[in-house]
């Protein structure tokens, strides 16, 4: 294989549209990472005042899906927002007269976002189990559950990103969305606070399924229902991934 062939491999493409999504981001990434903190963690304080009679089992929930809210709708919004930019002020039609296939270049947005969160998943993993006096038994599969926190909602916010016809429509979608995923099921509240009806809506939900996955490699224990809340988000994760590729055209002549 030539030195062309391998500076234009899937890897190297990646890490290249990676250190751009950052280097957008080096003025203000540091607000990213307070807001994305912050705003969880007053969330988790102000819950758990009102669930500290319910027992260790609702901390528990409050803490995990804090962490959930944190990772995967706070990466919503903000994808949401950096892909209308991107159509509007023309840089897709930019990067589609690069020989990159559109997935790399989405690929690379959320891992950039996803790695603009991570310092403010780790303060309020840390604050946030002080504060609630949560018992954390790390699990290895952790590694994999962190990410798949990600990109379920990333995806979603990518397919709001490039369906919407203004800026200020693609925010109040998101804003629509994350209330719907987060109330939707068990995601901050323990399933039997909620109506049936949420608790049967939360078995298909994705974050319902993601905070469940987080819960159990985060706290424990471990059981078979693992599989299954991964298999939901894998799958979930998928399927709005081949609905944004449908509709992302390389092509297409993007404006207001």
């Amino acid at each position: 294989m030539s030195k062309r062939s391998r500076a234009r491999s899937f890897p190297v493409q990646l890490v290249d549209l990676v250190l751009i999504e950052l280097s957008n981001w080096r003025w203000c990434w540091r607000s990213l990472v307070v807001v994305g903190a912050l705003v969880p963690l007053f969330g988790m304080v102000g819950l758990s005042i009102y669930a500290r009679d319910l027992g260790p089992q609702a901390l528990n929930t409050i803490y995990s899906g804090s962490l959930v809210m944190s990772l995967m709708l706070g990466n919503l919004g903000s994808i949401q927002s950096h892909v209308v930019f991107m159509r509007f002020q023309g840089t897709l039609d930019f990067f589609a007269t690069l020989p990159i296939h559109r997935f790399t270049l989405l690929l690379a947005i959320i891992v950039a976002f996803f790695l603009i969160s991570l310092p403010a998943l780790l303060a309020l993993l840390i604050i946030g189990s002080a504060l609630l006096k949560v018992s954390l038994a790390p699990h290895p599969l952790l590694l994999l559950v962190i990410p798949l926190c990600v990109v379920p909602m990333s995806a979603v916010g990518a397919l709001i990103g490039v369906n919407v016809e203004s800026p200020q429509q693609g925010n109040s979608l998101s804003i629509l969305t994350t209330f719907l995923f987060a109330g939707l099921g068990p995601v901050l509240f323990p399933a039997e606070r909620l109506p049936e009806i949420l608790r049967l809506i939360g078995e298909i939900n994705p974050a319902a399924r993601a905070a469940s996955a987080l819960r159990q490699t985060l706290i424990g224990p471990l059981d078979e229902q693992i599989m299954l809340d991964l298999a939901i988000v894998i799958g979930f994760t998928l399927c709005v991934l081949f609905l944004v590729g449908k509709k992302l055209d390389w092509r297409a002549r993007h404006r207001l």
